[in-house]
Order: structure tokens, then sequence, then C-alpha cells
């Protein structure tokens, strides 16, 4: 495990020749793990081609790799430094003073990257602001093209092929500030290998959204001055201002910027708010914050438009091209795109009493600029920002976000740009070759000053206040991440009682139709009782009384059985027939043996069919019937 503040591991060598590839566009242990899984050999260990600014590591010559790479896969085993381990220089030419710079995130279009570091256990956030050595005022490994290369102490700076520029690595928010920067080769004298154009130096001062791969004044996010003419430079439009400088020449840049202005706290759109939008990755085995870049706003490219024509209206190309049919487009004339809900350009502000001024050897040429654009972000319109509150992220990952407000980076930062082979050394202070008046912004409007101390301060002095604001925020954003966890937590909790008492709920029902479906069940499984007490009929006839249906039943007349011949069932004097010859069971149907035999049960049977049904016959029993003593006919 690497120490705090502690150099990269150096560049890898692997047996048949399978090396590491450079700018690699996955994380370094990622691609290191993989190659050892596949090859399952030994590692060799190359020389390595230059050392790192950053504290070396006794241990990471003799570590075992197979430890770096597991910590790697657990963010709480990762190193918690507080410098960068980057970057890692390797020099463009042997003995030259100028280097390239590897294992650091190179800003890109659209992308910029700062130095992360692990926060320690207890830590809401998991990363936090750090820095990267040498700890003062020079250029930035990270905000610079990659064509131009670096000293070690970060102050040379040398160009390559076509224009390309470098930002210092704090920015100017307010106040007066004041450095110097020394012409190695410039203005057109130093010519290489043949080549016309010599090399060139712009110096300025820009913002955030100025591009890195083009020269100073190439915008309106940029002010700068030329040394070939002497011009100043914003919009590409070239102006008369000071005398043209070249090599051996010591240039002063000053500005003065107003104080910056404190954000509305009734207004949640307001520009001035601080808010980071950033996110932790691995790059290269190094923590660092993506951030992304502040785009160009309509309203400032609209200012380049040299036609001074409506920018509404695009023309059609003067030699269109033939398309795979081998015919011609149709030319309409210039097409229209006005759109009848296109919001209007929003206003441009600009600082107050802001000023910009160039020295060439402790010689003042003037005011180069004056109340230049405000560095915060235009004011988000309703339209766009319910355009963007209708995205949402993917569930469980973080996308990033357009940010229209301020995160603590904007500003105006130096602004140096190369052409060809161009060098130049940076001097923010506080020594200066040539030492400006106490008293600059009298020197300019050319008021009388009586002042006997300086009221600008040098850009070294710059780095330190800017970090503390990043640390600031840290601390702030910490806070704020506890604040909406505890929330976070609380509303948790109250979910889960919620869902406690749902399921209780929903237990208890589903009980009950356990219960329910229990005893449907048992019911099912009951027998049935036949007795004629409990049939339907009963209730009508009376409890206890036979059904009186049994008149269309055959039962047995045997020993033991029930006699029902004073059964309620009809007689023939009620149906108009004669039951006798209906049941069978008459003297008729019976052999004349039979009829001596029981010819008395016989007559009374079918004389007390004849009879009129007593009105309380319904109340008695069978029993009680059967013991009656009746009559018999004559």
């Amino acid at each position: 495990m690497l120490a705090e503040g502690s150099s990269p591991p150096p560049p890898e060598q692997y047996t048949d020749d399978v090396l590491v590839q450079e700018n690699l566009s996955v994380p370094v242990p990622t691609q290191l793990s993989t190659l050892l899984h596949q090859q399952g050999r030994k590692r060799k260990r190359a020389p390595v081609a230059a050392s790192s600014p950053a504290p070396s590591d006794p241990g990471s010559a003799s570590g075992n790799p197979t430890e770096l790479i597991s910590s790697r896969a657990d963010l709480s085993s990762r190193p918690q430094l507080s410098i960068s381990r980057g970057p890692v220089f390797v020099p463009t030419a042997e003995g030259s003073e100028y280097y390239k710079t590897d294992l650091i995130g190179v800003n890109r279009v659209g992308f910029r990257y700062v130095p992360a570091g692990i926060n320690p256990p207890g830590y809401t956030q998991p990363c936090r602001t750090i820095e990267s050595n040498p700890t003062t005022f020079r250029v930035s490994w990270e905000d610079r093209s990659p064509f131009i290369t670096v000293t070690k102490d970060g102050l040379g700076l040398q160009g390559g092929t076509g224009f390309r520029s470098a930002r210092c690595n704090a920015p100017i928010v307010e106040g007066r500030w004041y450095m110097e920067v020394k012409v190695v080769h410039g203005g057109g004298e130093h010519l290489v290998d043949g080549r016309r154009e010599g090399s060139h130096v712009r110096l300025g001062w820009g913002r955030r959204e100025a591009p890195l791969n083009g020269p100073v004044g190439l915008d309106g996010y940029s002010y700068g001055y030329r040394d070939k003419t002497g011009d100043k430079v914003t919009l590409s439009r070239p102006r008369p201002y000071g005398r043209p400088f070249g090599t051996g020449d010591v240039i002063g840049m000053y500005i003065s910027l107003p104080p910056r202005r404190e954000a509305n706290k009734k207004d949640p759109l307001d520009p001035a708010h601080i808010k980071r939008e950033r996110i932790p990755i691995d790059l290269k085995g190094q923590e660092v914050f993506e951030i992304l870049e502040y785009p160009q706003s309509k309203e400032m490219t609209s200012l380049m438009d040299y036609s001074g024509k409506s920018t509404n209206f695009s023309s059609v190309p003067s030699a269109p091209k033939k398309s795979a049919a081998g015919k011609l487009p149709e030319r309409g004339g210039p097409m229209n795109t006005t759109k009848s809900n296109a919001a209007p350009l929003r206003s441009l502000p600009t600082l107050a009493d802001s000023r910009i001024a160039f020295f060439v050897n402790g010689e003042c040429q003037g005011v180069a600029f004056q109340d230049i654009y405000d560095y915060l972000q235009l004011r988000q319109s309703d339209t766009s920002r319910k355009a963007k509150e209708k995205k949402r992220t993917r569930e469980g990952v973080k996308e990033h976000r357009e940010n229209p407000f301020n995160d603590g980076t904007l500003g105006y930062y130096p602004f140096i740009s190369l052409f060809n082979d161009a060098c130049v050394r940076l001097n923010p202070g506080p020594d200066f070759d040539f030492p400006p008046p106490p008293d600059i912004d009298a020197l300019l409007t050319g008021k009388p000053s009586e002042a006997t101390e300086r009221n600008w301060r040098p850009t070294c002095e710059r780095y330190s206040e800017f970090m503390a604001e990043q640390w600031a925020l840290d601390a702030l954003e910490e806070e704020e991440a506890r604040a909406d966890a505890s929330r976070a937590a609380a509303a948790e909790k109250v979910e889960a009682a919620k869902r406690a008492e749902r399921n209780k709920k929903r237990q208890q029902a589903e009980a009950r139709k356990r219960a329910k479906l229990a005893v449907a069940e048992q019911q099912r499984a009951t027998p049935a009782i036949d007795d004629d007490r409990f049939s339907p009929m009963s209730a009508m006839v009376g409890f206890g009384q036979p059904s009186p249906l049994r008149h269309g039943t055959i039962y047995d007349a045997g020993e033991g059985s029930v006699d029902h011949s004073y059964s309620p069932a009809p007689t023939f004097i009620s149906n108009g027939d004669f039951q006798g010859g209906q049941s069978g069971y008459n003297s008729d149907a019976m052999e004349p043996d039979e009829i001596g035999e029981d010819h008395g049960s016989a007559v009374r049977s079918s004389s007390y069919l004849t009879l009129p049904q007593s009105t309380h016959s319904a109340s008695r029993s069978p029993q009680e019937s059967a013991s009656l003593d009746l009559p018999r006919p004559e």
C-alpha cells in the first residue's frame, strides 16, 4: 500500500513484449489484473523514465503488485493521500528541461479533472480535494493542452505545433493582482526545423470556457496581448495597443476585478450560488474528480459573427457537394431557421470598474480592456430549466449534469498561449524583475496617488487562498451530506414503520381468510343428518311430524316397524279414485285365504281410509294412532 503523498508505481513490462500502454482508457489496476490473468507470468519491472515531484515511497519499489491490485477493489483499502501521486514526467528529448506529464487526467473537450483523495472512515463523502506537487502557484498539470510541455516546477512552458494554451492553477475572482512572464523564445525570431512562422507568444487572462486548443483572445472568454504586433485581441479582433515584444522581454500582467457579488438567498436561480457537480472516478490509478466543463453560451458565440447579418439565417454552401447518385441538391436560397418559440438572447453582464493592463520591461502599456465580461454563468431560463428537470438519471447511476451555478472555480486565470516552439517562464512573485508602482490603478487612470504601500498582490498569494476555499467547500458538502443522510434515515425509519404496519394488516387479513376457509372446509367434511326433522318440509308441517310425501314411498311393515295407517295421506274421497287399487294393498288383490286370515285388519284399514280425518290426527304420533281402539263397521 502506498504511503501518503507517494509516487505512482513505475511503468510495468511483461514477458513476451506485453507492455502497459500509455494513456489507457480504463483504470490501470483493472488493466493490470486483466493482463496478469491472461499471461499468468511474473512481471518484470522496467527502469523509471523520470521521477515524480511527489515524495517517493520506500516500499513501492519492493511492494507486492498483487496487494496493490487487490486494494483497488475496495475503496476503504486505498491509500488516503493528501498529495496527488502524479504526474510522472517524461522528457521530450534527452537532456531537455521540458517534460510531458503522464498518469494525470488532462482536460479534454467538455470535461476537466481535479485531483481527489479518499476520505478517512467516518466521512459521508467518499473523496475530498487534494493538492499536487509543487503546492504553489504555477501552471496546472491538468488544465492545459497536452501539446504544452512543462518544467518540473510548473513555471516553464514550451509550445508545439500550432497555437496551444494553458491555464494556471488558481483563478482571480476579486481584487488587484500582478505577475510577470519572461519570454524565452518568441516574437517570431526563433526558427526551428526551417519553419517560416517562427515562435510566437500571446499572454492574457481567460475564463473556464476559453478553449485550450487555440490562442488567448480567440473568443469573448479571454483577453490577450500579441507579441508580433503588440495588438490587444479578443473575439479574434486585434486592435492597436502597445509595443511588440519578443525574446528576452518581461511582460507584466495586471488585472483588477470588483468585489465578488454575493448570491441572493431569496433567489434560488441566482448564478452566484455555490454548487458543485463532480463525480469521483479512478483514472489511471489515481482518484480524480471528473467535472462537466462549463459550455459556451449562444449569446457569446453570437458575438463572433463577422457578417453582420442576422444569426437566424444560414446560407446554402457556395460549392455544394454531389450526392451519391450524382445529382446536385436543389437550391432554394437562404433557409429561414427562425423558430417562433425560440428564447430571446440573454444580456451579457460585465464587471464594472474592471481593468486589464500589460507592462513590457516595466513600462506600462495602458489599459488594454476594461469593464470585461462577468465570469459567472448566465441566468438559466425557465424553458431550459424545465427541459432539464424532465430528464431523469438512471437508477443507481450518477450522471453528469450541467451546472448553471458557480462551483468555486470560476474566475479569470492567467492564460498562456504558445505557437510552435515558443518558450516562456512564469514569475508569480513576490519578487519581480520590474516591480510596478504601489498604486497601478492610479497610473492607469492618470490620477495622482500618494500611496506608499502597494494596493495590489502578487499572484503567488492566490494559491493558498484558493485551496482554503476548496477545502471549505469540501467541509460544507460533508455537512450537507450528513444532513441529507440523517433526513434519509428518518424518512426510511418512517417508511419502515409504515411497511411494518401494512405487513401486520396483511397478515391479519390473511389469517382471517385462512380461518374462514378452515370453517368452510370443516362444514364440507361433516356428513349430512338424514332425519325428517331437519327437512325443509318439517318447518311447514311442524317439528316432529312425518313428511306428507311418505305416501309415494313403499314401507316394509315388518316386525318392529311403525304402523303408518293413520298417515295423513290423501284418500280416494279427496282425489276421486280408489286408493286400494293403486297401492296394491286392497282386498281384491289378495288371495281368498289371505282375505280370511286378515279380514279384520283389512276392514279396519279400509274403513279408516273412508273416515274423515280427525282434526287432532296431525298432532298424534304413529304409536298413539296404533293404540286407538276404533269401532269396527257393521
